[in-house]
């Protein structure tokens, strides 16, 4: 085994090639009178407090030669870009000129500078798709991100329906189907496994394709590429609800309550969850006392108020059951 000799100014120490990793890497005591290690960040050496034997030197600075005081400073001067991300079509590796025309200093370009920017700008599309399946993915996850901002989904969701989008394009599932009515499946199967359910119709209002055309493409993404979606919960739509209406946390806690107890009943089965969602919230306003009309929420839920009226009843009938037998 090679060797290798440190100098302390008294006698050299003998150490070997795996104890040189220990010592710049696990090292806590110093190996001359095992007494304890500090380290210089001015001077870039590890010294023992003891005897001052300089253990370490050299230490390479990992950090940025500049120092910043506000989130801000910190994000406007880092050296790095965003994360990828599954939600562009280039996964965001890709240059972007922006369409402000001005230079680095705020200043109006000049014309000729516009003319040149702007050609800058075609090639550098051109780049981005080189063909027709990168245009058409540049399509449908623009879709997708378009939605989800719409139906306030998150981030999480939106990545989660590129990454099914771009499963559906590789099984080959596109053809014969439309780029909207596979990317509105692939964001409301998201929305479904991310426990942020929307109803179809909220879909279908701010899909390009008809309801029919939604739905029929969402069973066939989920069959063909055997998504774990589990029906969806009239309890994960309550919150949403109770924030678009403002109602107050007794309310909603009361709501809540509701469904915990009618769940395993029978009472959900064939009904909508968020009609039973919307029922329980009404339900709840009339337990405690709050003035909520069945017009108010039926509107919020986009539904008839006939919904509301022919399941609120069942829930108070079980919830009132339940109390009973529990006194």
């Amino acid at each position: 085994m090679s060797s290798v000799e440190i100098t302390t100014g008294r006698e050299p120490i003998t150490s070997s090639a795996d104890e040189k990793g220990v010592n710049r890497k696990e090292r806590t005591e110093c190996p001359e009178c095992e007494g304890r290690l500090a380290t210089d960040t001015e001077h870039a050496e590890t010294t023992c407090t003891e005897c001052g034997l300089i253990v370490d030197e050299d230490h390479i600075d990992r950090g940025p030669e500049w120092r910043a005081y506000t989130a801000t400073e910190n994000g406007d001067r880092s050296r790095v870009g965003a994360p990828t991300t599954k939600l562009l079509h280039d996964k965001g590796l890709s240059s972007h000129i922006g369409w402000e025309n001005r230079d680095s200093y705020g200043k109006s370009l000049s014309t000729r500078q516009r003319r040149q920017v702007q050609r800058l700008r075609t090639w550098d599309e051109r780049f981005r798709t080189r063909d027709h399946k990168e245009r058409n993915l540049k399509q449908a996850l623009g879709e997708i991100d378009r939605m989800g901002s719409t139906l306030g989904l998150s981030d999480d969701v939106r990545e989660t329906a590129s990454v099914i989008y771009r499963r559906a394009l590789e099984e080959g599932l596109l053809p014969g189907r439309t780029i909207e009515g596979i990317a509105t499946a692939s964001l409301y199967a998201a929305a479904r496994q991310m426990k942020t359910p929307r109803s179809i119709v909220e879909v279908a209002a701010v899909s390009r394709v008809d309801e029919v055309e939604f739905k029929r493409a969402y069973r066939y993404i989920v069959r063909e590429l055997g998504l774990a979606v589990e029906p969806a919960s009239p309890l994960q739509y309550v919150g949403r609800l109770a924030s678009s209406l403002d109602i107050d946390v007794e309310t909603e806690r009361l709501a809540r309550e509701l469904l915990t107890t009618a769940e395993g009943t029978g009472t959900f089965n064939g009904k909508s969850p968020i009609g039973l969602a919307a029922a329980a919230i009404y339900a709840a306003g009339r337990l405690s006392d709050k003035n909520l009309t069945q017009d108010e929420i039926a509107d919020v839920a986009e539904m008839s108020t006939v919904t509301i009226r022919n399941r609120y009843q069942e829930l108070l009938d079980v919830y009132e059951a339940t109390h009973s037998v529990a006194v």
